[in-house]
């Protein structure tokens, strides 16, 4: 970003500041200046660990700027390095929409999944050789930042992937994460890029070292540590914890007028750009193979001195280098297909099994959890371990009292990997699965096709009635904040909540009075419980937990109806014509909705006001854009962007994720991007007005 020449500048003016600020202080000529010299202090600590200067000579010059801007308030910028802390508390974290959808990647666990990644890009791309960008897979928490016109205007987190919290605030809190960069210099007007917040290793231990001196609980590790500074409502707070943000990949850009961009051909080429501007990107990891076995070299090469960087890594990312390559390549509505992320051995280690304890889960699933000596698994402690069922019991010969090894799977979810029989000494002792529910006493039966016992007794077992209400107000389903698990229990317990309709009738007055809940609390509560009548209704049909039945088909089943009740029509045939229903999924849908206790349940639900009718993407069955897919890309002067994609899908047709073969028509407004520009290149694209796009849903013109 700075050259020798302006380094030695820059660093001969900051020796020039410092000795007229003890010497009397600073003229407000110099304002523009001193921020210029602090900025490039902040980039030299904060992006390259490389300081110039000591911390208090930063701190007198820091002092310096805030007493002339307090002197001359008309005279502060927003970018200025004062303007990063905000001045009171957040009330909230409003949602805000991704301009592209957060994919998760594709895992490879070894070079054969390298391979196969590779021959499936050469085939869909037909190159006899792709050239992949390889980088550290960073374990923290995901971000999404928007510059306009080189300001820093928004920074959200990756929420379901499709819309996330507005963090802006605390965004502005990290240091390495620039308040204002020059696009522009490279023809970009706006532009929305993608990275990762985390704590290094030696700022994590300085923090816990000081939370336990203070005699407060220690952080589990680096990762909870960043991704729960992201949520705090004061500011000051996220910026006491030194996180820092690497920056990886550009999602959506809008170049200025007649303006291109060689940097934006490449992914390694946006990592430069970003470089450049100031931003931590993973420049000095990242390497460019064409071909696959320098990639597989790499990534082992990689893994050996993991632990000799300063943050944590679980893994190495692969992508196509050429972006125009990705676009061929395209992506399923999981991941894309031009990237794929090669994951670390797992972290193993040995600990004592001391007991089995079996949970019901909402379904009636009768869950073995192990019980163990608490050990530390790649940075976590680990005291439980779900064993899943009696098959896997038995066939790991896993024995209470056993020495057993764990590892963290894919380094999240912890499992066992065996026992070691060797070590016993006689005291151990068989694991006993029940004959009956652990929490109501009904006989479990274990379906010849399955490997679970259940508790049938939906209705009477407090385990899945509680567990019921607990995934209902989760916050994938009805988000029903203040109503978590311990809550439900306890109001369970207390009589006040029985099912999943009596979260519409709480008596308000009577939990008021209990422990825990004062007058705000209480109307934060009843906030949140109005509030969810308002979701869409994939969420609803999510929250019924129907077995099988995930956030991705709930969206799938509601996309195809305006109301729910339409469901009690489908037959298994017709429910498997849907994306990715199989006969499994088809069938607990169907039997879903032919039991009576599951239609009275929908009856009390639709009187006390939730959503059955489809109001956010109503499809008409057979509309003027029936099977055609259609992208937006700049500003649309009539409609707002989610209003042109509702248009879209009431009248037939699917929003696309990016510009492809695939892709019907691109509707441009001003100011269009570079999916123009690719549009253009594939020819085939119908490029349209937004005035040509309400034409054709009106029927005026047909297909243009």
């Amino acid at each position: 970003m700075y050259n020798n020449e302006q380094t030695q500048e820059l660093q001969a003016t900051t020796t020039v500041f410092l000795q007229q600020v003890r010497q009397g202080g600073l003229s407000v000529e110099v304002l523009e200046l001193l921020r210029d010299v602090l900025r490039f202090h902040e980039y030299r600590y904060y992006v390259l660990n490389h300081p110039l200067i000591a911390d208090g000579e930063y701190d007198v010059l820091y002092k310096a700027l805030e007493k002339l801007e307090e002197n001359f308030p008309d005279l502060t910028t927003p970018d200025s390095p004062t303007q990063r802390v905000a001045s009171g508390l957040t009330k909230d974290f409003p949602k805000v929409q991704h301009m592209v959808p957060m994919l998760s990647l594709d895992n490879s666990y070894n070079a054969a999944d390298l391979l196969d990644f590779d021959r499936k890009a050469r085939e869909l791309s037909e190159l006899p050789e792709v050239a992949y960008c390889v980088e550290p897979k960073f374990d923290g928490a995901s971000i999404s930042l928007i510059y306009d016109n080189d300001m820093l205007v928004r920074g959200a987190t990756r929420g379901d992937g499709v819309t996330g919290d507005d963090i802006t605030a605390n965004i502005r809190q990290i240091r390495s994460v620039p308040l204002s960069a020059k696009f522009s210099q490279f023809g970009i007007q706006q532009i929305e890029i993608r990275g990762e917040v985390l704590m290094n290793k030696y700022n994590f231990k300085a923090y816990n070292d000081a939370q336990e001196a203070l005699g407060l609980e220690r952080l589990a590790n680096p990762r909870n540590a960043a991704a729960g500074a992201l949520r705090m409502k004061d500011p000051r707070e996220v910026g006491r914890r030194n996180l820092e943000a690497f920056l990886y990949h550009v999602s959506e850009v809008t170049l200025l007028p007649g303006a291109q961009s060689e940097s934006l051909l490449t992914h390694s080429g946006t990592l430069e750009m970003l470089w450049r501007l100031g931003f931590r990107s993973p420049k000095q990891e990242k390497r460019v193979f064409r071909g696959i076995q320098g990639v597989i070299a790499y990534c082992e090469a990689f893994e050996q001195q993991r632990d000799e960087l300063a943050y944590e890594i679980d893994g190495m990312v692969v992508k196509a280098d050429e972006l125009e390559v990705q676009e061929k390549l395209g992506m399923t509505s999981h991941h894309p297909r031009w990237a794929i992320a090669f994951k670390f051995k797992a972290r193993q280690a040995t600990s004592r099994l001391i007991g089995v304890e079996f949970q019901v889960g909402r379904t009636g699933a009768v869950t073995p959890v192990a019980k163990i000596d608490p050990v530390s698994v790649g940075g976590v402690t680990v005291g439980s371990i779900s064993v899943h069922n009696e098959e896997y019991i038995r066939e790991k010969d896993l024995q209470v009292g056993d020495t057993v090894l764990i590892e963290r799977s894919g380094d999240v979810i912890p499992q066992v990997v065996k026992a070691f029989p060797e070590l016993r000494k006689g005291t151990e002792h068989p694991i006993i699965f029940p004959t009956h529910c652990p929490v109501c006493g009904h006989p479990l039966a274990k379906p010849d096709d399955e490997a679970v016992w259940r508790c049938n007794n939906s209705n009477a077992c407090e385990a899945q009635i509680v567990e019921r209400i607990v995934h209902f107000n989760s916050k994938d389903a009805m988000d029903i904040r203040g109503l978590g698990e311990a809550i439900v229990k306890k109001l369970y317990a207390l009589n006040l909540l029985k099912d999943i309709p009596g979260i519409y009738t709480l008596p308000f007055e009577d939990i008021q009075k209990l422990e825990g809940f004062g007058a705000r609390s209480v109307a934060n509560l009843k906030a949140a419980i109005e509030a969810s009548k308002k979701q869409p209704l994939y969420r609803l049909i999510y929250a019924l937990g129907i077995r099988f039945v995930g956030e991705n088909t709930s969206k799938v089943l509601a996309h195809h109806i305006t109301h729910l009740y339409e469901l009690k029509d489908f037959t298994v045939e017709r429910l498997q014509e849907l994306e990715d229903i199989g006969p499994k999924v088809a069938n607990s849908i169907y039997q879903f909705f032919r039991a009576d206790e599951n239609l009275s349940l929908l009856k009390r639900l639709e009187e006390l006001g939730l959503p059955f009718h489809n109001t956010k993407k109503e499809l008409a069955s057979a509309g003027n854009f029936s099977g055609l897919n259609f992208l937006f890309t700049g500003t649309l002067n009539k409609l707002k962007r989610s209003e042109a994609e509702a248009l879209v899908e009431q009248n037939g047709g699917k929003i696309a994720a990016s510009v492809s073969s695939r892709l019907d028509y691109l509707v441009a407004g001003e100011k269009a991007g570079s999916k123009l520009e690719k549009a253009k290149k594939i020819g085939t694209v119908k490029i349209i007005t937004e005035d040509e796009l309400l034409q054709m849903a009106a029927g005026e013109t047909g297909q243009l």
